[in-house]
């Protein structure tokens, strides 16, 4: 664990909140309570552990359900009294089967809703899905659309240069945009890692 317990701020009651984050989408999926007890546990099994305040006992996440919580980073805040842990879902989070405890409409679009939908359906796949039937199919598979994109994004282009719509540029783009999504989730890396590369290269000029 990144964060010595010693320097966490417990409450009166020996506690202190944990927000849970999806590491692949960014949705916050639950808030719990944690002791040293079960930020050891954490550290030691790499699943994240709570203090349960009305049971009065340690518990994992998932351990009956099966729907545990995989420890990507774990991060304290300004004051020292809160933990964000940045974890990896093995089904819903909530106890009512929906993914996050918070129901909150959707605010992200574009972009960012794009990518969680992809990692949505990667993460539990639906035989309608056709996203996850092009996972499926492996990196194979999904390397050729991006080949096949790329090339009608090409063609669409210069369509528009000959005096075409320039729809078909904006939909083509769109629809290579969704493939590489595709590409990135299915090899298991994450947007975030792109999107820090190129904050890299902007600081870098």
């Amino acid at each position: 664990m990144a964060v010595e317990p010693s320097s966490i701020r417990f409450d009166h009651e020996g506690l202190v909140p944990v927000i849970i984050q999806d590491a692949l989408t960014n949705a916050v999926l639950m808030l719990g309570y944690a002791n040293r007890d079960a930020l050891e546990q954490t550290t030691e099994t790499g699943l994240v552990h709570f203090w349960s305040r009305s049971r009065g006992e340690l518990w994992q996440k998932g351990a009956t359900s099966g729907n545990t919580l995989a420890v990507q980073s774990v991060n304290l805040d300004c004051d020292s009294d809160a933990i964000l842990i940045r974890a990896t879902p093995a089904g819903p989070t909530c106890h009512t089967g929906q993914t996050s405890c918070f129901k909150a409409e959707p605010t992200t679009h574009g972009i960012q809703r794009l990518w969680n939908t992809i990692t949505e359906r990667v993460r539990q796949p639906t035989s309608d899905s056709y996203t996850a039937t092009l996972v499926a199919g492996g990196t194979d598979a999904v390397a050729r659309k991006v080949i096949e994109e790329s090339g009608e994004l090409v063609l669409a282009a210069k369509n528009h240069e000959n005096g075409g719509e320039p729809d078909r540029v904006i939909e083509e783009s769109a629809d290579l945009v969704y493939h590489l999504f595709v590409l990135l989730a299915e090899r298991g890396l994450d947007l975030a890692d792109v999107e820090r590369e190129l904050d890299q290269r902007a600081a870098d000029g």
